[in-house]
């Protein structure tokens, strides 16, 4: 008989040993031998509290084992783990769960997307949420599918939007309280942008926010005629929660046509912003938009790094912000309000912040007839691979490009200036000098925007970064490097060549207390422990 998933194998019992509820996924730090969100915990700080590996013995790292997907495609799902069990996606939506000590498939659910379904950059997918004992994904043809994460059986799907509309899910839902959050990709291809909660238990929208208001709405304003119908601003990264304002951010990409506003003048609200919305209602409380009409195609689709830190003097909740724009941020996360702002690599567009905190343009940095330079690049200063924030370093670290941009000419898409392309699998030859652009983990004090330390690369990076309470950091690049810095230096203390490009954001867990590395490389799934 035929079914739409594929059960390969099930242990005796549970896979899982007790169901995740949303209290353990708010306390996640409190159980680091798991891997609870796509980011670690619903902060986004991307930060494990193990210290198995350390400084002085990370060197012993050893491949434990290699899980080989059967797509080609790039391979960015970040797993999850729980209770021994990690589960992952092999682009563009097969769901696999395996054993963390072995990699040993336990079930694997194949999902077929309709015919239409298409992205602009990949037909990728970059991880799961889990609530209960049910996993949530987001498809490439735009639906929410529910799974039983003991057995890989399908409980339910819905559809979130139109495929044959040019919409899709490429990122990992976001679990807030009893919802399932995500939002919908396609920017590029002409969409309206939008954010959504459905009940984790039913699959029933509580409820949606457009990120391009609609007639009526405030900000509606900021678009000509009827530009805001399909001016992108879409979701394809996984967004953040603080559960004191009961407010979860997300960022947002960029307004459509990417590179030829004339026919949409104005800000273009609210694309290329982050925007904090109210949890049970999905009410925008507040926004704030990082590149006002954008005609260069900065997404800022980058993860929100949650932090509670002193500022001058006084205790504050902040949100960290590295942006595809060039600009590094802090902002007070409960009001919005804009409190520093500093260019992370060279940028030419802007000169400053005015007293609101907008960025203030350098003349001519647009497209113009006979083509400007712009910097950074299209592709950005940094893009959607997440950065981590450490709270025992106190640094907020960075996987950048530098020397780089665009030739941005009116009417035309954006040239290159010899730097790589989107992220592919394989390896690729690097001819560019440094001069030509290169990649770079950064160290910066969040404070003060001050760099503490970089590590170079040869060539530009599409890599995550991953800290932890050991002061070590987890990075890699194109060149196929999975490496460990000294997170307090930048000390290079590790790599291993993996044969492909690192194109995701590595995690950590462990099992019957050994500490595992993982990280995703070209098309499969590598694993490290200490030998």
């Amino acid at each position: 008989m035929n079914r739409p998933w594929l059960l390969l194998f099930v242990a005796t019992g549970s896979l899982l040993s007790q169901e995740v509820t949303f209290d353990r996924i708010l306390h996640a730090r409190e159980e680091p031998q798991n891997w609870l969100t796509y980011s670690g915990t619903v902060l986004g700080q991307r930060y494990t509290p193990l210290a198995q590996v350390t400084p002085a013995n990370v060197k012993s790292l050893e491949l434990q084992w290699v899980f080989q997907a059967r797509s080609l495609e790039k391979f960015e799902a970040t797993p999850l783990v729980v209770d021994g069990v990690l589960y992952t996606v092999q682009a563009p939506n097969d769901v696999v769960a395996l054993d963390a000590v072995t990699g040993r498939i336990f079930w694997t659910y194949p999902y077929n997307n309709a015919r239409e379904a298409r992205a602009c950059c990949g037909n990728v997918n970059r991880g799961l949420a889990i609530l209960g004992d049910t996993l949530f994904m987001g498809t490439l043809d735009a639906h929410l599918i529910a799974l039983d994460a003991k057995t890989g059986r399908p409980l339910w799907k819905v559809k979130v939007a139109n495929a044959s509309e040019n919409y899709s899910i490429t990122h990992a839902p976001l679990v807030v309280k009893d919802k399932v959050i995500l939002g919908a990709a396609g920017g590029d291809l002409g969409i309206r942008g939008f954010i959504a909660a459905f009940d984790a238990a039913t699959g029933k929208e509580i409820w949606r926010f457009h990120t391009i208001p609609g007639p009526g709405e405030p900000g509606h304003e900021t678009w000509k005629d009827e530009s805001w119908q399909k001016g992108g601003a879409s979701i394809w990264n996984t967004g953040s929660y603080d559960a004191e304002t009961n407010l979860t951010f997300w960022g947002t990409g960029n307004p459509q046509p990417d590179w030829d506003g004339r026919n949409r003048p104005g800000d273009n609200l609210y694309s290329d912003s982050v925007v904090a919305l109210d949890a049970d209602t999905g009410k925008l409380k507040w926004f704030y938009q990082f590149t006002p009409h954008d005609e260069v195609d900065y997404d800022s689709t980058q993860v929100a790094v949650l932090a509670d830190m002193e500022w001058k003097g006084q205790p504050r909740k902040v949100m960290l912000w590295a942006n595809r724009n060039g600009l590094m941020y802090v902002l007070d996360r409960v009001t919005g309000q804009f409190l520093f702002g500093k260019p992370f690599v060279d940028v030419n567009w802007m000169s400053g912040f005015d007293e609101k905190g907008r960025p203030m343009r350098v003349p001519g940095k647009v497209p113009t007839p006979e083509g400007s330079l712009v910097k950074p690049t299209v592709l950005g200063a940094t893009n959607w691979y997440p950065p981590s924030y450490s709270p025992r370093t106190g640094l907020f670290y960075v996987s950048s490009w530098e020397n780089t941009g665009t030739i941005a000419t009116e009417g035309g898409r954006p040239k290159g200036t010899g730097n790589t392309p989107m992220a592919a699998a394989t390896l690729g030859t690097n001819l560019k000098t440094e001069e030509e652009g290169y990649g770079a983990v950064r160290a910066f004090d969040p404070k003060t925007g001050e760099r503490k330390w970089e590590f170079k690369m040869n060539d530009i990076t599409w890599a995550g970064v991953l800290t932890t309470a050991s002061d070590l950091l987890f990075s890699g690049g194109r060149e196929g490097y999975f490496f460990a810095l000294n997170a307090r230096t930048g000390e290079l203390l590790w790599k291993a060549a993996l044969g492909g490009q690192v194109n995701s954001g590595p995690m950590s867990y462990s099992v019957n207390g050994k500490q595992y590395v993982a990280v995703c490389a070209g098309n499969a799934l590598f694993t490290f422990a200490l030998r």
